[in-house]
């Protein structure tokens, strides 16, 4: 019997419109809603199952907003657009999540729960909202809490545990996951509409993954070949899920109760229900992770973009000092790095080599990016387009990847208790539905609680065992290497190992016309990916003017499904028994992730991916040639396999004094592929309150929250910049009206803790709005008065596209973009701090290998900063927030908001900005099996 029906959508650039029942009168809404309602029934009360097996007690808590219903039927989402109605569970864990950034200063130990879940196994007898055997099976059961209608699935048997878990998932998120494996597809325009935003997205996939159904197979095949019996069990826990999955789709269908946005996209009639929707099969498994995979666990990449910065580097100071000043803004080992692993271990990976080799820089004016849209037409041919179009291609082959996450993890020896405490998650974005669900999963070898990613679920992927909890954040190290193939006969055969073979050519065909969600008008085109064994071409230029296609090859290609092992083991709480069990589950992950672990005595860290070996000499930063001598060590083409670094080589601790990240440097000499590990990094934020934590001890869960919650308003530049900016300004006296003015609001602003928050709960009004709106607009103006003058306009350019100059939670660029919470990831904060220290005359380590403010002088750069300053005070609030779909021009506390982006027919409030986990656990176990 269903329980209840709702709604789903999937990612960060597919929408639905906002107005989508617009045309429809609220009498005809409640006349279609009536007869729409009627088939839905209510499960009935059962008894909660034990938890005997928690050792948490009661201490472990998480979160993940808006809220654990994904799914809406038609009826719901009609009235949701119409009057705002929620369907049951879809919006309650919105408010407890917005409320923290208000309430956290006075949280105690006591009122943690007031703004997280409590995630204690199973559920209380009193608080059991409904139970249900799916598909009437008698070995799984699966209760629904009153709270937050978090699916617990226990099960009897192994096959009907995994049964009850894809049953769960599709009915939370079965439209999400039917997004979710046509954009790994690259068929999400055909599925859901040819909106600019759809086309992005597909397009931004398909050229990191171009599969076909033979490659998705191939690597389901290799996954389970290589792993013995864990990979024979994932194979059949994968079969039971979809069975799972594939057996409420016909339930849904048959009692009409599936999501309503299978009516609005077309394929499914509202009034004799005709039309189909498919079952799922084990490749779109691979489909999903693939996605996945790309989004946060695949660094590396830009090495083309890198190529052409040092070139512009040299041209400007000649090769040596062109090189030098590459370097230092680069900073692969920035020694004021804020760093995971902080006890002086080193970890060396991807370090410039004495003599590198095997180089294929391309020649000035050269390179092209390969074209990855063909035969377009209609509304696949229009100016937003090819705005969509241009974007993807940008992001998909940056080196900035989106990062996000963040852990605070401290030893039991500094904690009130003793025991170790940690508060970590993903910071995976905002969407509705969330692209991740909350389920606990109980049965023969497996019990866990916590998040997945929907459709991935059939094991816990973040969360909590029976006497651990584990989490993960993006590390961005490089995995990713791009080969100059030397092209023959014509632009589609190249050289390998000296014959002249064909590149392969993969092609995806979609075509789209209006529908009711999505009006975008008829369109149609091409997708094609020439692949070579060195992986897809992504530009084409010369390199001393031989003609070549510069290709991506990631260590992770064909190999999406191998982390399903790592995930079986950290769900099987006869593997994970100590930090060395953990840490060894974490090594079968191949995805770049940091992954921190706490029980009740111990804390630990491991840095997962596949980190290849490359050939000595060759420095990934920059693209090598295509040729045996410089391929990864023992590298097989037809597998994609080479030998990878070890275990031990990848950063890893046990037991340190405390553990931060929020996508900064790992360890000393462990190069990440994305730019800007510097002096001023947003982990600073996290390391810098956790360290004071530690000095002081006592640490409780409160007092950990509360320093993470701290972090996640405060205005990175403001805390860590501002001050040497205002030394500058104030090394003589302010004597300009307008300037004095906005010195001393900032410095206000500054002294109160340099926070984008509220002046008071719900007012959406900041504290300080001034002095945030006006760094907001001096930031931009002083960097390129700072830079621009001394770089040259080329280079700063370059520069540029290597690194954003600014991520404010109201920038649009960037791999986050606008309402995204996710902030001050990337940006010019290192360059200009290390700039004006050095310009005050300070001790800079790992300094720049010029000064750039003023040419170096203290009272050039001053007047360069007053003057800027004094442009960004007049510039006003609609200019520096000029509005968008959500916000009216100058709305600066809308700007900065969080919006659960729609991607499907139910819409929430937007929330007040904070730069924090999406999915968060605070956890702080008491005892020990």
């Amino acid at each position: 019997m269903p329980r209840r029906t709702r709604h789903h959508a999937l990612f960060d650039k597919l929408r639905t419109p906002r107005k989508l029942p617009g045309f429809l009168k609220a009498a005809s809404v409640c006349v279609l809603v009536a007869g729409l309602l009627s088939p839905l029934a209510q499960a009935t009360p059962a008894a909660a199952a034990t938890a005997s097996n928690d050792y948490c007690g009661g201490q472990c808590s998480d979160i993940l907003p808006p809220g654990e219903n994904g799914n809406a039927t038609l009826a719901q989402v009609l009235l949701n657009q119409a009057f705002g109605i929620q369907p049951d569970h879809a919006e309650d864990q919105l408010g407890p999540y917005n409320n923290l950034a208000t309430g956290y200063p006075t949280l105690t130990d006591a009122k943690i729960n007031t703004f997280f879940n409590d995630s204690s196994f199973g559920v209380a007898s009193d608080q059991v909202a409904s139970t249900e055997s799916p598909a009437g099976r008698s070995d799984v059961t699966i209760v629904r809490d009153k709270k937050t209608g978090v699916p617990h699935i226990t099960g009897t048997t192994r096959y009907g545990t995994e049964f009850g878990a894809g049953y769960a998932a599709a009915e939370d998120r079965l439209w999400l996951m039917d997004v979710f494996r046509h954009v790994g597809r690259g068929q999400l325009t055909t599925f859901a509409g040819g909106v600019a935003s759809n086309q992005g997205l597909e397009q931004e996939f398909y050229r990191n993954a171009p599969y076909t159904e033979a490659d998705l197979q191939a690597q389901i095949d290799n996954a389970v070949a290589n792993n013995g019996t864990r990979g024979q069990q994932a194979l059949a826990d994968a079969n039971a899920y979809l069975a799972g999955i594939n057996s409420y789709i016909d339930a849904s269908d048959s009692g009409r109760y599936f999501p309503g946005e299978y009516v609005l996209t077309g394929h499914k009639d509202s009034i004799t229900n005709a039309g189909t929707i498919d079952h799922f099969k084990i490749t779109d498994l691979v489909a999903l992770a693939s996605v996945v995979g790309t989004l946060f666990g695949s660094g590396g990449g830009g090495e083309v973009n890198n190529a052409l910065s040092l070139l512009a580097a040299q041209q400007k100071y000649g090769v040596t000092e062109g090189t030098k000043v590459w370097e230092s803004f680069r900073e692969r080992n920035d020694p004021e790095a804020a760093l995971t692993v902080h006890n002086g271990e080193s970890f060396p990976y991807g370090t410039k080599p004495s003599d590198p080799q095997g180089e294929a820089l391309p020649d000035s004016g050269s390179v092209t990016t390969e074209p990855l849209v063909y035969d377009a037409t209609g509304t696949g041919a229009d100016q937003s387009a090819s705005a969509a179009s241009a974007a993807a291609t940008a992001t998909a082959l940056s080196s900035a990847k989106r990062g996000m996450s963040n852990a605070l993890v401290v030893s039991g020896k500094y904690t009130a208790s003793g025991h170790p405490v940690a508060v970590f998650g993903p910071q995976t974005g905002y969407f509705a539905p969330q692209l991740l669900m909350l389920q606990e999963i109980q049965g023969p070898g497996i019990s866990a609680r916590g998040a997945s990613f929907a459709g991935l679920s059939m094991y816990v992927e973040l969360g909590r065992g029976q006497d651990y909890a584990w989490s993960a954040t993006t590390s961005g190290q490089d995995i990713i290497d791009s080969y100059a193939v030397e092209l023959c006969q014509d632009d589609y055969h190249y050289l390998y190992h000296g014959t002249c073979t064909a590149m392969d050519e993969v092609e995806q065909k979609n075509s789209w016309k209006p529908t009711t969600a999505d009006g975008t008008a008829a369109g149609s085109y091409t997708m094609r990916v020439w692949k070579t064994k060195y992986g897809p071409v992504e530009y084409r230029a010369t390199v001393g003017g031989k003609k070549v296609a510069y290709t991506t090859l990631r260590s992770s290609y064909m190999h999406e499904a191998d982390s399903i092992i790592g995930f079986q083991m950290l769900n099987d709480p006869d593997y994970v028994k100590s930090p060395q069990t953990f840490q060894s589950a974490a090594q079968h992950i191949n995805f770049t992730f940091n992954w921190f672990y706490a029980d009740s005595s111990h804390t630990a860290y491991y840095n997962s991916g596949n980190n290849p070996v490359r050939a000595t000499g060759v420095d990934p930063e920059f693209p090598v040639w295509a040729q045996a001598a410089y391929e990864w060590q023992n590298w097989d083409p037809a597998t994609n396999t080479s030998d990878y670094t070890p275990a031990s080589q990848h950063p890893n601790s046990i037991d340190q004094d405390y553990y931060i990240s929020w996508n900064n440097k790992q360890a000393l000499n462990y190069t990440t592929a994305s730019w800007g590990d510097g002096s001023v990094h947003r982990g600073n934020l996290l390391d810098d309150r956790v360290k004071k934590l530690v000095a002081a001890g006592g640490v409780t869960r409160s007092s950990l929250v509360k320093a993470m919650s701290d972090a996640s308003l405060t205005d990175l530049r403001a805390e860590d910049v501002l001050p040497d900016l205002l030394k500058v300004i104030n090394s003589s006296t302010v004597t300009d009206s307008t300037a004095a003015a906005a010195v001393t609001k900032l410095q206000t602003w500054l002294t109160a803790g340099g926070k984008r928050t509220e002046t008071s709960a719900g007012s959406k009004t900041y504290a300080n709005s001034d002095a945030v709106r006006i760094l907001d607009a001096w930031w931009p103006l002083l960097v390129k008065a700072e830079f621009q003058p001394g770089l040259g306009t080329d280079l700063y350019t370059a520069f540029t596209n290597n690194l954003y100059i600014d991520e404010t939670p109201s920038a649009a660029h960037g791999p986050t973009g606008a309402h995204a919470g996710s902030s001050f990831q990337y940006g010019w904060w290192s360059y200009v701090d290390k700039d004006i220290r050095s310009v005050l005359g300070q001790s800079v380590s790992g300094p720049l290998a010029e000064q750039y403010c003023g040419g170096g002088s203290l009272s050039a750069c001053r007047d360069i900063l007053i003057s800027t300053l004094k442009t960004a005070a007049g510039t006003s609030a609609s200019t520096v927030y000029p509005g968008d779909s959500l916000c009216s021009a100058g709305d600066q506390w809308c700007a900065d908001s969080i919006v659960q982006r729609t991607l499907g027919g139910i819409k929430h409030y937007n929330i007040s900005w904070q730069n924090r986990p999406t999915f968060q656990q605070v956890v702080e176990f008491t005892s020990h099996r």
